[in-house]
């Protein structure tokens, strides 16, 4: 198998929908404390749903293993996904358990607090994920995150580690994460803080992020390392590349669904052959398009929006 799994296959997506609940604040409530916000808008989300329309939005072929509810956030989020063309055939619908929320407040600067309530999400066990073994294994990438069970995204990690196909692992929300799992991995790319919390390390800026990458890749010496820094960039610790891919100075808006968007086109470029350095500059550039609009999937660049932004 290449290094890009079955060339003629989909990305697969392993991850969760989450319908999110937006309000806007001019600052983030004190424990206690009542202030009020406004804009309150309802938009499709979830970590895996992010990436599977940032795949999408990019041109590639990609579907989505997952679960929702058998309600109308349910309904809504397959829907959309559907209408950019992503194979959501293996997503499970339960009849006993509501669809994934995300409750989201976003300051004027846009920053944001996020609580989910996972519904679905947590029904997604390794006896879902074996259903759909051949579709991982005949997969190009396989793309997870840590939004539903760690027993399911290990079987898929594995399935997918055996089969040859190259696997993506954003470590988000952070949970621990057994090395096995790790060394299952093409990629490991997690934003500062994740990236603190696995190693130890506190990131703050590029060169703190080299000692942490260096920890990581002493946990999982063939995995190529990526720590997105928000605003400045992303450190890069590759097989043929490291060092620091600094970020686009934008004005930011809604960092919601940053990481999600930087995943899906440094992917969709490197599966192009891209270098790693330019696969995380054209990711970056993604990302930095992303925040200066509100929303997780509605703000998701097309290609040609990501071709034509200026590199400064």
């Amino acid at each position: 198998m290449s290094a890009a799994g079955n060339l003629s296959g989909p990305i697969t997506v392993v991850g969760s929908f989450n319908m999110d609940l937006v309000i806007e604040v001019p600052r983030f409530p004190t424990p206690g404390e009542a202030i009020l916000g406004r804009n309150f808008r309802r938009a499709c989300g979830g970590k895996g749903a992010n990436q599977a329309c940032a795949f999408a939005k990019l041109g590639q072929s990609v579907g989505i293993i997952g679960a929702v509810g058998r309600d109308a956030f349910g309904d809504e989020m397959l829907a959309n996904l559907q209408s950019l063309g992503v194979d959501t055939s293996a997503v499970a619908r339960r009849d006993t358990v509501a669809s994934g929320t995300a409750m989201i407040v976003l300051d004027a600067s846009g920053q944001n607090q996020i609580v989910v309530a996972n519904g679905a999400n947590d029904t997604l066990l390794p006896a879902d994920i074996e259903k759909h073994a051949e579709r991982i294994r005949s997969s190009r990438a396989l793309v997870i995150q840590l939004e539903t069970p760690l027993a399911g995204v290990q079987t898929a990690c594995e399935l997918a580690h055996r089969a040859g196909v190259p696997v993506l692992l954003n470590p988000a929300p952070f949970t621990p994460v057994p090395v096995e799992l790790l060394r299952c991995c093409r990629f490991v790319i997690p934003n500062e803080g994740e990236a603190s919390r696995l190693t130890g390390c506190e990131v703050r800026d590029p060169a703190t992020a080299a000692v942490a990458a260096r920890a990581l890749r002493e946990q999982a010496p063939e995995a190529e390392i990526l720590i997105t820094l928000g605003s400045q960039g992303v450190w890069v610790a590759g097989r043929e590349f490291t060092g620091h891919v600094p970020g686009l100075a934008v004005q930011a808006v809604d960092t919601v669904g940053a990481g999600d968007t930087f995943i899906g086109a440094f992917l969709t470029r490197w599966l192009e052959g891209a270098g790693l350095a330019e696969a995380a500059r054209f990711g970056g550039t993604a990302a930095a398009i992303a925040v200066t609009r509100q929303g997780a999937q509605s703000s998701l660049p097309t290609r040609a929006e990501i071709e034509a932004f200026p590199r400064q």
